[in-house]
């Protein structure tokens, strides 16, 4: 099999990780996502991902909160069978793949070019693929504007830097009618404490932005309203764990302010 080597800077360098983290988890006893897409995407790259020294607390977190956001897209394609789903920072997931949506739903996978070249030549897929670097205005100008749109932004507010996460919120929700937003919620602490994980110090980056407070989005101009803050600690889907990752989350799950630092789903409507 013709493996292809990735080619890609610091910043998207990151999507390997999370590739990674699904793939393992794929492969588990007891997996949380499943995916094993994940497991042959990450087989045909040759790429040393030795390197991310991938702990469990990265790896099935990930794959937790892969499957709330997967949940949060089912739950809003049921109700808006003609929605528009926008995957942001798509990496190489395979979302779509595991969401099933119905036919007339349009998707956008949306991320640099590099990556969306790079995910071109690994899958074939009946999504729309948008190369834009998200932090520069006018990538939303070939979106539609008039049917109920779901956003996922997952893993993207911590890397990007200044307020461009604001203003790439902004732009999208101002240019869709209606629909909602969904994203994995770092607070500034765990945004700071990210790059001295020793997956991100791998890749050479510093990670550092995040918000506590999970009505602060609501002050960004993007039209957005609080529906639910989801603490991860407290997901059933941590039975699944293993030992002793599952019996520490557990513990931390009695503090909903320590969970906020663990892992948290937040979805806003528009």
């Amino acid at each position: 099999m013709l493996r292809i080597r990735p080619d890609l800077d610091p910043i998207q360098e990151t999507l390997l990780l999370t590739l990674r983290a699904r793939a393992l988890d794929a492969s588990a006893p007891t997996p949380i996502l499943g995916d094993t897409h994940q497991s042959e995407l990450a087989d045909r790259l040759d790429y040393d991902f030795a390197k991310l020294e991938l702990k469990p607390s990265l790896i099935y977190g990930t794959a937790l909160r892969a499957r709330k956001l997967d949940d949060a897209v089912r739950a809003f394609t049921a109700v808006h069978p003609n929605a528009v789903v926008l995957d942001l920072g798509c990496g190489l997931d395979t979302r779509m793949l595991r969401c099933e949506p119905p036919a007339e739903v349009d998707w956008y996978d949306i991320d640099y070019p590099e990556v969306i070249d790079l995910r071109g030549q690994l899958l074939s897929q009946s999504s729309h693929l948008v190369g834009a670097d998200l932090t520069h205005p006018g990538w939303t100008r070939h979106l539609p504007t008039d049917r109920p749109t779901m956003i996922i932004a997952e893993g993207l507010l911590p890397f990007l830097p200044g307020d461009t996460f604001h203003t790439m919120i902004r732009e999208v929700t101002i240019h869709c009618a209606t629909g909602e937003l969904a994203l994995n919620g770092y607070t500034r602490f765990a945004a700071w404490a990210m790059k001295y994980h020793p997956s991100i110090k791998a890749l050479g980056i510093r990670a550092a932005q995040g918000f506590d407070d999970p009505h602060e989005p609501e002050t960004w101009g993007a039209r957005l309203t609080l529906i639910e803050e989801q603490l991860l600690t407290r997901a059933r889907e941590v039975a699944l764990f293993p030992q002793p990752l599952r019996a520490l989350t557990q513990l931390t799950a009695r503090s909903a302010s320590l969970s906020r630092q663990a892992n948290r789903i937040l979805r806003y409507g528009f």
